[in-house]
């Protein structure tokens, strides 16, 4: 609201806004297509009901996609179509734990992880990250683990930190949650997945039996506004609790046209290029200003350490726009979100060395 009000008193293109992770990258074509040609089929079967798991053909196309793309037996069983990744992690939620339980989080980790674990009545257990690498600090987890203890949610690509978790870091973190005395779920939050530098993105499922992975259209096709995604879960008894979780928060079916765009381009890859660009002239102009920041492997933000306790404000009085890190459960970062123009990086360097400016005298 803040940066919509400054666009009004001195105009969009004086306000330098990095504080909203809105793809930038245009819906491949491929997704648009798709839609138009549903279009042009019966509109009483194309706008009926799915079933709530979303329908099979839908399904089938996920599990296939799944199975070839990962060397990973999945079926349509194993799949329940969401009204996006958000919707998603909260019925996995209200399904995996119960009132007085706890879900461990890797901070800095998305905020609204918070609020669906608190919803289902459990109690987030922050764990931060290392703060060298930003990998899971692994032996932090184990000793943040307890009898209550229901699941441990990783995001990776990760939004704030754009770190991608390593085939070894998984591997490890799989071996403390095999040791505990329990099952515990690993709820893989992946809408970036697809969203990378050239670095691979590990399949958890592979790695610990009791994953449960949760994606969506939002960032691959630059669909955020649309809301698709889905659940992948192998654990017959988990699929049933999130069905039935789903249903209690008021899920229907997910949209069923873009169900059936969701299912045609599940395998399209989206084109990184623009992010990729803006990523390098972002870190080359930090490294001109001395600005301490973690080289993104993934997603489109760029984590930065504050060069001093006002920065953020300090951004503000140039009307540069960036999410204090406080927002993600740790202190003294901030997070750029590169999801932008080209153009407005370009025309913000100014203000960016003044900001320096003010902060080395």
């Amino acid at each position: 609201m803040y940066g919509l009000e400054r666009k009004k008193i001195v105009g969009e293109d004086n306000v330098y806004d990095f504080s909203i992770g809105n793809p930038r990258s245009t819906t491949p074509q491929v997704a648009t297509d798709t839609l138009k040609k549903l279009l042009d089929e019966d509109p009483v079967s194309l706008h009926a009901y799915s079933v709530a798991a979303g329908h099979d053909e839908v399904r089938e196309q996920i599990a296939d996609y799944i199975s070839k793309t990962y060397d990973y037996p999945a079926s349509p069983e194993n799949i329940f179509v969401t009204t996006g990744a958000a919707e998603a992690i909260a019925s996995v939620m209200c399904a995996i734990a119960v009132e007085g339980e706890e879900v461990i989080v890797i901070a800095p980790y998305f905020p609204e992880y918070s609020v669906w674990i608190k919803n289902a009545l459990a109690t987030p257990v922050e764990v931060m990250a290392d703060p060298e690498t930003f990998q899971i600090d692994v032996n932090a987890v184990k000793a943040a683990i307890t009898d209550k203890t229901a699941a441990v949610i990783i995001n990776s690509p990760c939004n704030p930190t754009g770190a991608i978790y390593s085939e070894q870091n998984i591997k490890d973190l799989s071996a403390v949650l095999n040791d505990a005395d329990h099952k515990i779920y690993l709820v893989c939050d992946e809408p970036y997945r697809k969203i990378n530098y050239g670095k691979a993105v590990p399949w958890v499922p592979k790695y610990y039996e009791h994953t449960i992975v949760c994606d969506s259209a939002s960032k691959t096709l630059s669909m955020p506004g649309e809301r698709i995604g889905h659940v992948f879960c192998n654990d017959k008894k988990a699929f049933d609790a999130i069905s039935g979780s789903a249903r209690a928060l008021g899920h229907v079916c997910a949209p069923v046209l873009f169900q059936r765009m969701y299912g045609k381009c599940i395998d399209v890859q989206p084109d990184v290029s623009v992010y990729d660009t803006n990523r390098k002239l972002l870190t080359k102009m930090f490294d001109e200003l001395g600005i301490t920041y973690v080289d993104p492997q993934g997603a489109f933000y760029l984590w930065a350490k504050s060069p001093c306790e006002d920065f953020v404000q300090k951004c503000m009085d140039r009307d540069i726009l960036v999410v204090p890190s406080d927002s993600f459960g740790i202190q003294g970062w901030f997070r750029i979100g590169y999801c932008v123009s080209t153009e407005m990086i370009l025309n913000s360097m100014l203000a960016w060395k003044r900001v320096m400016a003010n902060v080395n005298n």
